[in-house]
């Protein structure tokens, strides 16, 4: 199955967010990612599992990079540690880092705009924390 078959995931927003985040999963530096849980709800789409494979898109739509979950947890935000935050490959040096980012994130105009609400972020928020391997 190559790149076009798979089912696509797309990082952040197109634009550096997005640039910045294919080029850490490339040089190795990202093996984990996040997600809202509200969002793939509101979207109807399943819980990734382990095992799924996606092409990762770049800013311009394009497959980038392909992946494969070695672990899917959907837990509270307050959940989420050192380890995993680091592994987000994008520089941050704790769990605390971490959360400040996704909570501007998550409460950005963009995901507000897709939901149709800006979301309440707090420690029960749940998400949808991967681990994942390039293949």
């Amino acid at each position: 199955m190559d790149n076009e078959e798979l089912p696509t995931l797309e990082l952040a927003f197109p634009g550096p967010e997005r640039d910045s985040g294919v080029a850490a999963i490339e040089e190795g530096r990202k093996t984990a990612l996040t997600g809202l849980l509200e969002i793939y709800e509101h979207a109807g789409e399943p819980v990734p599992e382990v095992g799924q494979r996606f092409a990762v898109l770049d800013s311009d739509g394009l497959p980038a990079v392909t992946i494969e979950l070695t672990e899917v947890r959907t837990v509270p935000m307050k959940d989420i540690d050192d380890d995993f935050a680091v592994a987000e490959g994008r520089g941050y040096a704790d769990a605390a880092e971490w959360r400040t980012a996704h909570e501007a994130f998550f409460q950005s105009e963009g995901v507000a705009e897709f939901l149709g609400h800006t979301p309440v972020i707090d420690d029960t928020t749940l998400v949808v924390a991967e681990r994942f391997r390039v293949v």
